[in-house]
């Protein structure tokens, strides 16, 4: 069977993509961890596109992502993880198979009456791309095959009333030990991604120094983020990282700053600015404006006479 390559199956089930895969029936509905090196189906068999409804963490030993992203010698050879949510389409693309390690496959009922279940969406790691994966050194690595090892010996243990407390545990923990290591993985990058944050500001200056405001509105995060070949969440976490501030508020940070160069150096109205720089309602820029710099754009442009 050749890949069709506008189909995209889903799989409603951790047991249904094990079959897919040529697996052995997962020992458990709603968690399990494979090695994607023992897939049985042919690759060519392979379905194009997958949509899970459950979540995805893989650990692979060749990332190409580091080299799109700019491998440097701060990155590492040990491998990384890759992270994704339900509903995420993952392309066949990113499913190769040279996967060495493991691949952690876990459905939402699993975490849904622990604290997990609520918190796992502020690992904002799982929206970022494939090409934004975490590496890994050899001392981290070792970590979180530690806590690989533990689920896989849960799993193979006989099931009791404590089973779903330690692998919810072990999830969780391997989540912050991620979190931790991408931020490591910000301050290792800091060149790079200061080159980043340059090319946003020079962005940012061209869309509003060309009044592209007035026809296209307010800049978004997503538009930087498909100009800067990045995914929303990872440049918001970046930035933060960097300088305190996510992508929306250095959109707004640029923002106010053009609204003083108008205020201060035009004869426009507080309306006319508002209308130049893409707002809708004269009212919200208002809002913004004295949010940001505790004054009225007409007291600001007052105290300049």
């Amino acid at each position: 069977m050749k890949k069709d390559d506008s189909t995209i199956q889903k799989f409603n089930s951790i047991s249904a993509l094990h079959k897919a895969l040529g697996f052995p029936k997962p020992l458990h509905p709603l968690v399990s961890l494979v090695n994607y090196a023992d897939i049985k189906t042919p690759y060519e068999e392979l379905p194009n596109a997958l949509l899970l409804d459950f979540y995805k963490i893989s650990y692979k030993k060749s990332l190409t992502g580091k080299i799109k992203y700019g491998q440097n010698y701060y990155d590492f050879d040990e491998g990384g993880l890759s992270f994704i949510s339900p509903n995420q389409v993952i392309s066949s693309n990113e499913e190769e198979k040279d996967y060495s390690g493991y691949t952690l496959l876990f459905h939402p009922d699993f975490i849904r009456n622990y604290q997990l279940g609520t918190k796992i969406k502020n690992f904002g790691f799982f929206s970022y791309s494939v090409n934004e994966a975490l590496f890994l050194s050899d001392k981290e690595k070792q970590i979180i095959f530690s806590v690989f090892e533990n689920i896989k010996e849960e799993l193979n243990s006989t099931i009791d009333d404590f089973s779903q407390d330690v692998m919810v545990s072990q999830i969780e923990v391997l989540l912050n030990y991620s979190n931790r290591f991408y931020k490591r993985q910000f301050i290792t990058r800091k060149t790079v991604n200061n080159d980043l944050l340059t090319k946003m500001e020079a962005l940012l200056n061209e869309y509003f120094d060309k009044e592209e405001t007035i026809n296209n509105g307010l800049p978004t995060v997503e538009y930087l983020a498909e100009q800067l070949n990045v995914s929303p969440r990872y440049l918001s976490d970046l930035l933060r990282s960097l300088t305190g501030q996510n992508a929306q508020q250095h959109i707004h940070g640029k923002l106010i700053e053009k609204a003083k160069e108008y205020l201060t150096a035009t004869s426009l109205s507080v309306s006319e600015i508002a209308y130049q720089l893409g707002f809708e309602q004269p009212q919200s820029f208002n809002r913004l404006f004295k949010k940001k710099t505790s004054l009225t754009p007409i007291a600001f442009k007052q105290s300049f006479n």
